[in-house]
């Protein structure tokens, strides 16, 4: 989960909260909140990212639904917005206990994963013993630059 416009902590927690209310959808853990550099197009505002682990019976394509019906609910856009740009909130799927999918509408794991610092630091806090894609995500995690990306010091709000 990502923010950078506006509360960005109170949009990842209505995000977490809507999640929740799905009767199909039970939150297991969430990491704590770390505030990243942008990615991508670097042009913009700094990020607040967490991860969330979920237990649910929704089948992979359904949980991308709910959680693009969340992001739209909290105002995103997808179709005004530029790629990578600044949005109130941002939902990805990481992966899906060991499905590998790729389609037209979703690739799990994450095709970008193992590449995003922002992702395996809040990742590893929840899930570092977790292997996916025959990577630990604790090791993965180890091995990237963390420069930048720092857990959130909620007394300093932008």
């Amino acid at each position: 989960m990502g923010s950078n416009l506006g509360d960005r902590a109170e949009a990842i927690n209505d995000a977490l909260r809507l999640l929740e209310k799905s009767p199909s959808v039970k939150l297991v853990s969430r990491s704590r909140l770390y505030e990243t550099p942008p990615w991508g197009d670097e042009n913009q505002d700094a990020f607040l990212n967490a991860c969330a682990l979920i237990e649910t019976d929704l089948p992979p394509h359904d949980l991308l639904r709910l959680c693009l019906d969340i992001e739209r609910r909290l105002g995103r856009d997808r179709t005004t917005s530029r790629r990578w740009g600044p949005r109130r909130i941002d939902l990805d799927l990481l992966f899906y206990g060991d499905e590998r999918i790729a389609d037209n509408e979703l690739t799990l794991p994450h095709p970008h994963l193992f590449e995003r610092a922002f992702v395996l630091v809040p990742l590893s806090e929840i899930a570092g013993a977790r292997s996916i894609s025959g990577r630990n995500v604790n090791e993965a995690a180890d091995a990237l630059d963390r420069s930048g990306v720092s857990l959130w010091d909620q007394s300093v709000t932008k």
